[in-house]
């Protein structure tokens, strides 16, 4: 598999891109060029999901708010679940994590061990049982100990999004609980096309997602504020696009 902006193949920071037709998808028509440019991540949350298996009244822990991890939620929302759980360490990101599928919230405390904020969690879930899945999205540590203390005997992990390549895990409640952990690489083939199938019936929507737009002339602005952590989602138009245009949907 070859991945645009992944060394040794060029980004897309170009007015023309091409790529083989059977990677080309037609967005539905009430979906607008900037929001069409989330079908990326959802494919990456969609092809998480399907990792984790049956989802259908299964509960669900999400570590991680930002654009991957809310659009985690959505599809596992879209895919049956009963509970899903969105977890980050900043309460803003927090805020808007129910309006695209979230059924509870929990704020991860920094000053808490791993197994302190999974029993906080549980209880802020009614998850005492412990949740059927845990998609992590962070990367990060903490959470990922953090959901493994928080699994279900028997239950699945999968690891969405990747921090540092080498962590300390409690290797030994994975063993002890039988869970199951997945590592997660972006996503594969029918992952676009089932992505794009959410959109177009509406079972995943993904208005409010980009928060900040850049003209291409503020690229590099546009890398420092997301290596800022500004925002959710940022979008940068191409040289020569009607902005206007790509912000309305067909129909």
């Amino acid at each position: 598999m070859r991945f645009a902006a992944t060394p040794p193949y060029d980004g897309t920071l170009s007015t023309y891109y091409r790529v083989p037709v059977e990677c080309c998808y037609k967005l539905p028509e009430h979906i607008s060029l900037r929001d069409g440019a989330l079908v990326e991540p959802l494919g990456v949350a969609v092809h998480g999901c399907r990792l984790a298996g049956d989802l259908q009244d299964k509960s669900v822990i999400v570590f991680g708010a930002g654009p991957v991890g809310l659009l985690c939620c959505a599809v596992a929302s879209a895919f049956g679940a009963s509970t899903v759980v969105a977890v980050d360490i900043v309460a803003a990101r927090l805020e808007s994590a129910r309006k695209y599928g979230a059924t509870h919230t929990y704020q991860m405390s920094a000053e808490k061990s791993p197994e302190l904020n999974a029993d906080a969690l549980a209880a802020t879930a009614g998850l005492m049982d412990g949740a059927n899945v845990v998609l992590d999205a962070s990367g990060a540590e903490p959470c990922i100990n953090c959901g493994i203390h928080a699994l279900a005997h028997g239950g699945t992990f999968v690891q969405v999004g990747l921090g540092r390549p080498n962590l300390s895990l409690p290797v030994g409640q994975i063993c002890d609980k039988e869970a199951v952990f997945k590592g997660s690489f972006r996503y594969g083939p029918g992952d676009f096309k089932l992505a794009v199938g959410l959109l177009n019936s509406r079972r995943v929507r993904v208005d409010g997602l980009v928060t900040h737009e850049f003209s291409f002339s503020q690229v590099e602005e546009a890398f420092k504020h997301v290596a800022g952590s500004g925002g959710i989602k940022s979008v940068i138009y191409g040289p020569d696009v009607d902005v206007e245009a790509a912000k309305q949907a067909s129909v």
